[in-house]
């Protein structure tokens, strides 16, 4: 796997038109899209799709990332899920109605989720990390800047999981011709 040859974003100089948190949050969205990116590429869709090992396939990654940075940022804007979250949230795993042609669907929308989670992290005040947002039915405590930080480390766990199975992939599931 050749590996980019830039220095990972955070030490590109990037973002500095914010505070460190957001800005630390944004290299992690950036990082984590470069990785998949770079992990996915040499991968035929069938195989984004493909449970070695019994992990989680790929495609489920890419998905929960940026369907979970919706739901938590959601959170951290003071709002509730919608029923749509709801529903995004329980199909995430569910690959059955996909086939490697549809593969290309879920690439866009994990692009397309990364660009406007960045949007949103933007548009978060410094000034509001220490304001206290409940979390989901059970009303659990946080903070908003709690949620920035965990969006970040939820996301590079993710990232590290896609990562994994790609190497799997890679190096167990034959070639079809």
């Amino acid at each position: 796997m050749q590996k980019s040859t830039l220095p990972e974003p955070w030490l590109r100089g990037t973002h500095n038109d914010l505070d460190p948190i957001r800005r630390g949050i944004l290299h992690a969205l950036d990082l984590c899209g470069e990785d998949a990116s770079l992990w996915c590429k040499s991968l035929r869709d069938d195989q984004l799709l493909e449970r070695p090992a019994g992990l989680a396939p790929i495609v489920f990654h890419l998905r929960h990332i940026v369907r979970s940075l919706d739901r938590l940022l959601t959170y951290a804007e003071g709002k509730q899920l919608s029923p749509a979250q709801m529903d995004a949230l329980k199909s995430e795993l569910d690959t059955s109605g996909l086939h490697p042609s549809s593969v290309s669907e879920v690439y866009d929308e994990f692009r397309t989720g990364l660009r406007r989670a960045a949007g949103r992290i933007r548009a978060i005040a410094p000034e509001r990390f220490h304001e206290s947002v409940a979390i989901g039915k059970k009303q659990l405590p946080a903070t908003i800047g709690g949620i920035l930080v965990h969006c970040a480390d939820h996301t590079q766990r993710h990232t590290g999981q896609l990562i994994t199975t790609a190497k799997v992939l890679q190096y167990t599931v034959p070639d079809r011709e």
